[in-house]
């Protein structure tokens, strides 16, 4: 079997070559804030991920990396509210929340 190219689908075929790959759009990762705790405990995301903490709790809370500068660091994320963090800066964030210091999780981002 014979193929021919035509000079546009040369061209076609080498921008196609060279072209960067296609990005994935950014994801939206969830994590919840029920009995006391983050659900779930590590979670990893690509950099452009948005993360939103959701309050399930009768309780306020924060979602803050105290250790790692780039981390997120909520306010105060009232009962059943929510708060939105865009992960920009790849590395390893170990949060919790300030007002229930034994409330600890892990963010990574990629």
């Amino acid at each position: 079997m014979k193929f021919h190219l035509t000079r546009a689908g040369c061209a076609l075929a080498l921008l196609a070559a060279l072209a960067p790959p296609l990005q994935a759009a950014p994801a939206v990762h969830t994590i919840l804030i029920d009995g006391m705790r983050f659900i779930p405990q590590t979670v990893e995301v690509k950099r452009g991920d948005t993360v939103v903490w959701r309050n399930k709790d009768p309780l306020p809370h924060t979602a803050v990396a105290e250790t790692v500068k780039g981390g997120p660091a909520s306010p105060v994320i009232a009962a059943g509210a929510s708060w939105r963090y865009k992960a920009t800066k790849a590395g390893t964030y170990p949060y919790l929340c300030t007002l229930h210091r034994t409330m600890t999780a892990t963010l990574v981002v990629k």
